[in-house]
């Protein structure tokens, strides 16, 4: 079993480990740049270390990419009364691997 971390950022939870490639919700920098992550759990064969509620920043992780996932349209249609409307939207995402645990 490799070493794993349980983090958290936009709001949610991500279970890692450790060269890991995840989509998070939007975090405003460049690709390239190091970010740290409030570690809530840590994970091994010999030992569990639990935050009380966190551990503090113990992982490190490198933007890799920037992006918007697919578009998802969004239709209110109400029958007889000629009242259709589509609205489409696009959530962005930062694309994280993980470096080091």
């Amino acid at each position: 079993m490799a070493k794993i971390a349980i983090i958290k950022t936009g709001g949610k939870q991500y279970k890692v480990s450790q060269d890991q490639v995840l989509k998070i919700e939007k975090i405003n920098a460049e690709p390239g740049a190091s970010l740290k992550f409030q570690t809530l759990l840590v994970a091994d064969e010999a030992k569990m270390e639990l935050g009380k509620p966190v551990l503090g920043e113990l992982v490190e992780g490198q933007i890799v990419e920037q992006g918007r996932k697919d578009k998802v349209s969004v239709i209110k249609f109400k029958n007889k009364t000629r009242y259709k409307r589509n609205v489409g939207h696009r959530q962005p995402f930062t694309k994280v691997k993980i470096t080091k645990i």
